[in-house]
């Protein structure tokens, strides 16, 4: 699919940031229909907790504009040296957004199962309550995605169009951070990403775990193998809990971990497993380890074999 590339793209408004007056109302909203109707399985809101997920939303806003330098350097280089263009006409935006989430499903699948990825993504699984703030609840480390969207670059897509597709992208996943949302109809379930998918997603259980990485649609956790409907009341958080509310320790504590583990470690072979393993993985029984200290609180939630 390609096209004359003479012309320039023209600006793409900041969904994101024109949407954070919205999301603050719906976030109180939510907020209030839990002290009018509450319910004895929802797990509702906690100050503490809230407050951590507006804060690291926040602090992602502000690291994210030091990220977005490098990783727009990169696109813009990549796309000077493609040839091949694609237009932002009716009929390929459809096209581009179904490739957009299709990079973003391989993006959120591999921030599972590699650790050092992990290390970044596990902020917005740190949370033990499920709500819109947890929506939020943003990495500062957001340099770790952008390699997954290359082959857009690469086809033609304008680095532009990419960001604003991810923007898009993000919007549409704010309102799946629910309880308040039991099912979808049965169409919609089975085509798009739902309240009901994500809060498996999020859930600590094991055989929940490292299921429905969908952006948008869902379909791509029914193609991969990944999909999991939601049968049991989901437990949230970690399968080891971060036990803090301090938005330091919730953005770095797994890079502290990884530190742990890397100076621990015997041969390069553990360092690179400790790196680019599961999350979870250690050496074999029997395997040579040097002490470091206490015990590491992992936080980590992957089921992937070592």
């Amino acid at each position: 699919m390609t096209a004359s590339g003479g012309r320039a793209v023209k600006e793409f408004p900041d969904v994101i940031a024109w949407s954070i007056p919205a999301f603050v109302l719906l976030i109180v909203l939510e907020r209030v229909s839990y002290l009018l109707h509450g319910d004895d399985d929802e797990v509702g809101y906690g100050g503490a907790d809230t407050a951590t997920s507006l804060t690291m939303g926040l602090g992602s806003i502000f690291a994210d504009l030091l990220w977005k330098v490098p990783i727009a350097a990169a696109y813009a280089l990549l796309y000077a040296l493609t040839p091949l263009r694609v237009a932002e006409l009716w009929w390929t935006w459809p096209l581009i957004l179904l490739a957009q989430d299709f990079c973003y499903y391989w993006s959120h699948r591999g921030h599972h199962v590699i650790r050092i990825l992990w290390a970044s993504h596990v902020v917005h699984h740190s949370s033990q309550r499920f709500n819109l703030s947890t929506a939020l609840r943003q990495p500062w480390t957001g340099l770790t995605s952008w390699v997954f969207y290359i082959p857009l670059i690469v086809a033609g897509v304008h680095p532009a169009v990419v960001a604003f597709c991810g923007s898009v992208n993000l919007l549409y996943q704010f309102w799946i951070h629910t309880e308040r949302i039991d099912k979808m109809p049965r169409w919609y379930e089975a085509v798009f990403n739902t309240p009901s998918h994500h809060r498996v997603h999020h859930a600590s259980q094991g055989s929940y775990l490292d299921r429905n990485f969908g952006g948008i649609l869902i379909v791509w956790d029914r193609l991969f193998a990944s999909f999991a409907p939601e049968r049991e009341r989901c437990v949230y958080g970690l399968t080891t809990n971060v036990g803090s509310y301090n938005p330091v320790r919730v953005a770095f504590h797994e890079y502290a971990s990884i530190a742990r583990d890397l100076r621990a470690a015997v041969t390069w072979r553990h360092r690179v497993g400790h790196l680019f393993r599961a999350p979870g993985w250690q050496p074999a029984p029997g395997s040579p380890v040097r002490a470091v200290g206490p015990a590491r609180p992992d936080g980590q939630t992957s089921s992937a074999p070592g």
